[in-house]
C-alpha cells in the first residue's frame, strides 16, 4: 500500500515529520538508512540541503534533488506516530476507498472498470480532492462488495 503524505517538516539532525492523508503525524530519523543508503549522510553533511527537501507531487516521497529522495510509505510504516490532525470527510472516504480496495488486492483500473466509474476521479477520491456524491461513493463501495450506510454523531 502506496501511503499519500499532504506536508513534510524538517526538524534538528535529521528527522522528518510528516503528516499523511489519514490525520497520522509520523517523526522519522534518516540517520537509521545511513548504513543501508550512505548517499542520504549528505543530508546529515548539509544542512541547507537537508531543509530545502520537499514532497513530490503525489505525495508519495520527499526529494532533495535528483538522487535523493525517500518513500512515504517507508516513514509511515518504519516511523513513530507523534500526533494526529483532523481529517476532512473527503480525505476519510478517500481513505476508508483505498485501504478496503487494497485489502482486496484490487487496482484503481480493476475497481474502474467494476464501478463504470472513470479511474481518475478514483485517484482524486482517493487522494481527498475530489467530492464525490453519495451515489459515486455507493456505487464504488458496492463494487469492493461493501455497503454503505451514514450514521449522524
Amino acid at each position: 500500500m502506496h501511503r499519500v503524505a499532504t506536508k513534510v517538516k524538517f526538524l534538528e539532525d535529521v528527522i522528518i515529520e510528516m503528516t499523511f492523508i489519514d490525520g497520522k503525524i509520523i517523526r522519522y530519523d534518516m540517520s537509521q538508512m545511513f548504513d543501508k543508503y550512505p548517499q542520504l549522510k549528505e543530508l546529515r553533511d548539509n544542512r541547507q540541503l537537508f531543509e530545502n527537501g520537499h514532497l513530490d507531487p503525489g505525495g508519495y516521497s520527499v526529494i532533495w534533488n535528483d538522487d535523493l529522495d525517500f518513500d512515504a510509505t517507508s516513514i509511515y510504516e518504519d516511523g513513530i506516530v507523534v500526533g494526529t490532525e483532523e481529517i476532512t470527510i473527503n480525505q476519510q472516504i478517500g481513505v476508508l476507498l483505498a485501504n478496503t480496495r487494497e485489502e482486496q488486492n484490487i487496482t484503481q483500473s480493476e475497481l474502474s472498470r467494476l464501478s463504470h466509474i472513470d479511474q481518475g476521479d478514483i485517484s482524486k477520491i482517493e487522494k481527498g480532492i475530489g467530492n464525490p456524491t453519495i451515489a459515486k461513493i455507493n456505487k464504488l463501495f458496492k463494487a469492493l462488495g461493501k455497503s454503505v450506510s451514514l450514521t449522524l454523531l
